[in-house]
């Protein structure tokens, strides 16, 4: 199994638009970061969860040629906005896009993508079939995942146990029978937005504290903001076994990373 980072940023991106701060001026490319996404390759099937608006971006970058599925961990902008552009794999695969996310998300996107879900069919539309899950365990394939439910404040939102891999992102509070889920897991991926409190964001204190508790091999911080700090000076920070995640980053299951 193989994980790539295809962004590790806020809902905003860094740099930010028309932020003069040293983290969105900076020319290292650890500091470039798109919205919160990642691709999973596992026994030769391709998923990515979640795609925010830079989706095509980071396709092109990867070099994606087959996308089995789109995981959701919830509904909000950041994570869906780039779901119109499952058009080319459509026309590359000749089938519909599989999609699965929680009901409350499905009628978010009927609502956000209205042209593709109406009756009336243009030619050349998205072809998303949707898939409905909950809390429980589900297949893609023979792919086992077991989604972990988290707070986003108020909003309950999905992370995923994939194989020996946690992903959690825009969660602020984990329940203990969640974080039991998790525990023993080789390699976990928390957010870590900022080091001042966030309404609803772990911040880098908290994300750290819960790294902890959960003792994986290895940790990877994503949906960083610029306030975090520089990449560089944030690594020197951190647990020999943390690391801030940044887009283009691989990390395979016997937890080898390399850049990608």
């Amino acid at each position: 199994m193989k994980l790539t980072f295809l962004g590790t940023g806020t809902s905003q991106g860094v740099p930010i638009i028309g932020c003069n701060c040293n983290v969105c001026q900076s020319t290292n490319p650890k500091d470039k970061r798109l919205r919160t996404s990642v691709l999973i390759e596992i026994n030769n099937h391709t998923f990515v969860i979640d795609s925010g608006p830079d989706f095509r971006q980071q396709m092109l970058r990867e070099k994606v040629q087959k996308l089995d599925a789109i995981i959701f961990t919830h509904e909000h902008k950041d994570h869906t906005g780039g779901l119109d552009d499952v058009r080319a794999f459509n026309y590359i695969q000749k089938k519909p896009m599989e999609v699965y996310c929680e009901k409350r998300v499905s009628d978010s996107l009927k609502n956000e993508y209205l042209y593709v879900f109406s009756e009336s069919k243009y030619p050349g539309l998205p072809k998303i079939n949707i898939n409905i899950i909950d809390e429980n365990t589900f297949k893609i394939f023979d792919v086992e995942i077991i989604p972990i439910r988290v707070m986003h404040l108020k909003l309950p939102i999905l992370g995923y146990k994939i194989g020996n891999i946690a992903y959690i992102t825009d969660a602020n509070y984990i329940s203990e029978i969640e974080k039991d889920k998790i525990k023993g897991v080789k390699v976990l991926i928390i957010n870590a937005l900022r080091k001042e409190e966030h309404i609803s964001h772990f911040t880098l204190s908290e994300a750290l504290k819960l790294i902890e508790e959960i003792k994986p091999e290895k940790a990877y911080l994503t949906h960083i903001s610029h306030s975090l700090g520089l990449a560089d000076e944030v690594e020197k920070e951190l647990p020999k076994n943390v690391f801030l995640a940044y887009d283009g980053l691989s990390v395979d299951v016997n937890t080898k990373s390399k850049s990608g």
